[in-house]
């Protein structure tokens, strides 16, 4: 039997990727909102975990495993590839490699830190999203996207800052980094939230998907059922 994947599962597949492969590269910059401590990543990784509950709410669990596997997979070459760059000699007439090595030379710190968080927090997202779905009976679609992100973005807050950083920033300012963090990346899922239902009902009516995840295996090291 023939497997087919629709129009809108790979679409927010590739902007999934998109955005996490971003916000990765912006990582590395820590900026100030007023008061505020934070990582230039924030602008855009919380969309990460909205398309997150969009693919659980309509194609479930299973499919959101298989793109967030998708996800890594792509961030690790993309730092593979970065690195690559980094190590071939540059041009005698170019001046900007010192830059270049700067922006996208990302100490393995952040490129472990990242792809646990980012493995963690995305699994748990959709395994709550799903788990809430089948308890409610498809019902609170709001609560369940707001509950799952906020364990989602929490648990990734604690494990990148921490590996990312530690040692780096002092102790106090790191923990307020990854409290801010993950406030204010939930505080984003609930401002989109209006526009994030809009967009799971219309994908709903054009795909024709709603899965419930019954009676499946939620191990997110079970390769051979991504498809």
């Amino acid at each position: 039997m023939k497997k087919m994947v629709s129009v809108p599962f790979m679409l927010m597949g590739v902007l999934f990727v998109v955005c996490l492969i971003v916000s990765n590269l912006m990582e590395t910059k820590v900026i100030s909102l007023g008061p505020i401590t934070a990582t230039a990543g924030l602008a855009v990784f919380p969309l990460s975990y909205i398309i997150n509950d969009c693919i659980s709410e309509v194609w479930g669990y299973k499919k959101a495993r298989l793109i967030i596997w998708c996800g890594f997979a792509m961030n690790f070459l993309t730092v593979v590839f970065l690195q690559l760059a980094i190590l071939l000699p540059a041009a005698s007439f170019w001046e900007n490699g010192d830059s270049f090595n700067l922006i996208f030379g990302m100490t393995p710190r952040i490129v472990v830190g990242s792809l646990c968080a980012f493995l963690v927090g995305s699994f748990l997202n959709a395994y709550i999203m799903s788990k809430m779905k089948v308890s409610s009976q498809g019902r609170n679609f709001s609560l369940r996207a707001i509950v799952s992100t906020l364990v989602g973005e929490s648990a990734d807050s604690l494990i990148f800052f921490p590996i990312a950083f530690g040692g780096l920033i002092p102790g106090n300012e790191l923990l307020l980094m990854v409290g801010t963090q993950a406030l204010l990346k939930s505080c984003y899922e609930i401002i989109v939230l209006p526009l994030t239902i809009c967009v799971v009902r219309y994908v709903k009516k054009i795909d024709g998907s709603d899965t419930y995840d019954n009676d499946l295996s939620f191990n997110p090291l079970k390769i051979k059922d991504l498809i």
